[in-house]
């Protein structure tokens, strides 16, 4: 399989995360859950064969995915192909960071693949083009950049206090209090709310929720299974509250999810190719 990776500097470099490139991706199995992980991501991919969006529990087709597509903010699950095969490109923005590139308020994504012609109508379609036409890397990394730049409007740039408020999320989800960051940010509760919905895609609650189940996986990944010390260092009020929310974010239960997992902590086959 061939990997391309990139990390754009300058001004993309606070918005974007990374731009990677794989062609002839290798699975041992076909189907996949794709885990809630607070990121907004454009796809494109450069096969002529359409991916699709799979129902959690029976696997039949729900959505139909083609040429490119962006992704938002998701609360729950989503079964996906594992890309065995494929050829994509995608661009993966930094969290909470996506929104100076979009037309639209980022609440309007949240848990939605949506056509990325819908969007960015034909500029997204000619991207698609030189991604396919490129010869180099760099040549694909190139073009991603003079598309991103083209769209970067600088005064739809995150609020201040929203980058503050998803900054002090991230940097600990187990012991951030949304009461106490509320009072941080110098707004009312339903103002600061409102905005950050608007930019990032959901409530500072839910994005808080998600974090912190980014968190127990990756504990989960990285230590022997006591359920009841994970989940307090997590910041969870109890094992049953650990679990619920665990359930809601993956769809397993701990126990299966430490099972089933991959070592691709948001990527946990579910069938066996």
């Amino acid at each position: 399989m061939k990997f391309e990776h990139h990390i754009p500097t300058g001004i993309l470099g606070r918005y974007v995360e990374c731009f990677f490139h794989f062609d002839q991706h290798e699975s041992a199995h076909l189907i996949e859950r794709f885990l809630p992980d607070g990121n907004v991501e454009i796809v494109f991919n450069l096969h002529d064969d359409p991916q699709f969006i799979y129902d959690n529990a029976t696997l039949t087709e729900i959505q139909k995915c083609v040429n490119v597509w962006a992704s938002g903010v998701r609360t729950r699950p989503i079964t996906i192909p594992s890309g065995a095969g494929s050829r994509m490109f995608v661009i993966i923005f930094k969290k909470g960071m996506a929104h100076p590139f979009f037309p639209i308020p980022m609440n309007e994504l949240k848990d939605n693949v949506v056509q990325a012609e819908v969007l960015w109508k034909d500029e997204i379609t000619l991207l698609r083009e030189r991604l396919l036409e490129a010869a180099t890397a760099d040549e694909r990394f190139v073009a991603a950049e003079k598309f991103l730049y083209e769209l970067l409007i600088p005064t739809n740039s995150p609020r201040t206090f929203v980058e503050y408020g998803v900054s002090r999320i991230l940097s600990d989800p187990t012991q951030t209090r949304l009461s106490r960051l509320t009072e941080e940010v110098g707004y009312s509760k339903k103002h600061f709310i409102n905005k950050f919905k608007q930019d990032v895609g959901v409530s500072p609650k839910a994005y808080l929720r998600i974090m912190r189940f980014q968190r127990a996986i990756e504990e989960i990944e990285s230590r022997d299974y006591d359920w009841a010390e994970i989940a307090l260092d997590c910041g969870y009020y109890d094992q049953a509250h650990f679990i619920n929310d665990f359930r809601t974010f993956s769809g397993f239960t701990p126990v299966e999810y430490a099972r089933q997992k991959n070592g691709n902590l948001n990527y946990v086959p579910v069938d066996k190719g």
